[in-house]
């Protein structure tokens, strides 16, 4: 699956990180300025409400904490 997301938003996705969409944790990868993918297994898939995602469906985004902290530091230094 591949996510679009305001440009805002793009220093808290790291890739090979987490990110919980719908509060599904999910790791990242090919991230880019606008957007990213992740691979969704069978399982999750069957047991989640990811089978309702279609193409243009807004999504709940929650950044990895990680993430956040290190945008944090790299704030207060500047």
């Amino acid at each position: 699956y591949r996510f679009r997301y305001e440009k805002e938003f793009a220093a808290l996705i790291v890739e090979k990180g987490s990110i919980c969409m719908n509060g599904i944790s999910l790791t990242v990868f090919d991230v880019t300025n606008d957007g990213f993918s992740v691979t969704i297994i069978p399982y999750t898939y069957e047991h989640t409400n990811v089978s309702k995602i279609k193409p243009g469906s807004l999504v709940n985004l929650e950044f990895d904490i990680l993430g956040k902290y290190v945008g944090r530091q790299s704030a207060v230094k500047e």
